[in-house]
């Protein structure tokens, strides 16, 4: 049972997705290489665009990889690198958008989206409510000779 058990794990860890850094762009301090890769986890490949530079295989990826770190080399704090890269590739190369005025509705637009439901959902209801007849309301002399004659046809036949 327990070789099972390890060979299930085994299974689950040699399938789980391997990163795309290659060995030669790996840095030799472990601090900035560990920086390294959570800015790659944070930078969208232009190529695959829904993968991160560090998932991707695309020449364009590695290429941002290097680029990441020779800026953190450079010394560039994290935030710097990351306003290197936005510079040259645009707001685009951002997996989660920064909040900005350009970007406003981007974020605002579920809430935006579920607020309209919510007031359409309550002029729907207040629509119906007012449909009905109100309790001070009386039909008119037509609408209760109509309402006489169909009761008396019901009676008539059932």
């Amino acid at each position: 049972m327990a070789r099972l058990l390890a060979l299930v794990l085994l299974a689950f860890a040699l399938a789980s997705p391997a990163a795309a850094v290659n060995p030669d762009e790996v840095l030799d301090d472990p601090a900035l290489e560990e920086r390294a890769r959570a800015l790659s986890l944070d930078l969208r490949c232009l190529v695959c665009q829904n993968q991160s530079i560090d998932d991707s295989n695309a020449e364009l990826a590695r290429d941002l990889r290097l680029l990441v770190r020779e800026r953190l080399v450079a010394g560039d704090s994290d935030e710097a690198v990351i306003d290197y890269v936005v510079s040259r590739y645009g707001e685009f190369v951002l997996l989660t958008p920064r909040f900005s005025a350009q970007t406003l509705l981007l974020w605002g637009a579920p809430m935006l989206l579920l607020l309209a439901g919510i007031v359409v959902m309550l002029i729907n209801a207040r629509g119906r409510a007012s449909a009905v007849t109100a309790p001070g309301q009386r039909l008119s002399e037509a609408e209760q000779a109509e309402l006489a004659k169909v009761l008396e046809d019901r009676d008539r036949k059932g």
